[in-house]
């Protein structure tokens, strides 16, 4: 088990929050990529919790609120000074998204409720791209600000795939963290284009998908994932290449993504302790350099390939 000295932490940005670099994601927890038993997934909290992991992300959205409610049951108990606790407004099913003031006031006071706690170290606004950027700007950002100063939450970010849906909204307000996912990955480096804008404002960089949501798995990615065949039929092939080098790609691929500082942290959805302990200790390896280049050549033909997600103006 990897002890709490081991695990990395870095400043969240102008928020001053010590994060882990290695985070929990909460939707895996609620029995969104298959059941799950709550002891298993109060045993993976309380696992990650131990071996150093103290940032935690979920929504509302992640298996109709049973997330929420799953990851409140396991962190009962668990002293509030052990963890940073995000969760997300705005979005609430597949086609479902209400970024109004009213419905994400309410949404943050019923998210309080299943977590069981007082207050949330970031409350973000969910995918933004789906919404109306000047509504996301002028009403709920402004709302989750006046959440914000009632002690409701202590800081306020937006999250999303498509990258321009940052910068856009960071230089019309004021957002203190960012969520990415799927865009610093083997076959995707593309978040590195706004970095250094968003380390110049300040804002805390949050990765999720580090696996770009199962194309970079043994498994490889489920049938709905947008991925183009190409990029599908590359990242097979990468994971075979790793495969017979003893290697699974999933190390490779969490150790790149927890290895550029400008990412403060990365969040990866567990639902058992023992995978928690290998993401831990897959983040902290010390980087396969050969191996590492080698994947990455064979990437190259597909390399920062994407999808549409949300509003064609947003993307």
């Amino acid at each position: 088990m990897l002890s709490l000295v081991e695990m990395e932490y870095r400043t969240l940005g102008k928020t001053g929050l010590r994060v882990s670099v290695l985070s929990l994601g909460g939707s895996a927890l609620g029995g969104v990529f298959g059941p799950v038993a709550e002891a298993d997934a109060v045993d993976a909290v309380r696992t990650a919790l131990d071996v150093g992991v103290n940032y935690i992300d979920t929504s509302p959205y992640y298996a109709a609120t049973k997330a929420e409610t799953v990851l409140g049951a396991a962190l009962r108990g668990v002293a509030r000074d052990r963890y940073y606790l995000a969760t997300k407004v705005g979005r609430y099913g597949r086609e479902e998204f209400d970024f109004s003031r009213k419905r994400v006031t309410a949404s943050l006071e019923e998210s309080l409720s299943r977590l069981g706690v007082d207050y949330v170290d970031v409350i973000q606004c969910h995918d933004i791209e789906f919404g109306s950027l000047d509504q996301i700007v002028e009403e709920t950002i402004p709302a989750l600000r006046e959440c914000q100063r009632a002690g409701k939450a202590r800081f306020v970010g937006i999250t999303g795939y498509p990258l321009k849906i940052f910068s856009e909204v960071a230089r019309r307000c004021e957002v203190d963290t960012i969520l990415s996912y799927c865009r610093y990955t083997l076959n995707d480096r593309g978040l590195e284009s706004i970095l250094p804008e968003m380390e110049a404002a300040g804002v805390g960089v949050i990765h999720a998908a580090p696996l770009a949501m199962g194309l970079l798995t043994e498994a490889g990615p489920p049938s709905w994932h947008p991925a183009p065949a190409e990029l599908r039929r590359a990242c097979a092939r990468a994971a075979a290449y790793c495969r017979e080098r003893g290697v699974r790609i999933e190390k490779l691929a969490l150790r790149m993504a927890g290895a550029n500082p400008r990412i403060h942290t990365v969040v990866t959805g567990v639902s058992s302790a023992r995978e928690v302990r290998e993401n831990a200790a897959s983040i902290a390896a010390p980087v396969d350099e050969a191996l590492m280049a080698a994947v990455e050549e064979m990437l190259a033909p597909v390399a920062n390939q994407c999808w549409v997600s949300g509003r064609a103006e947003n993307n």
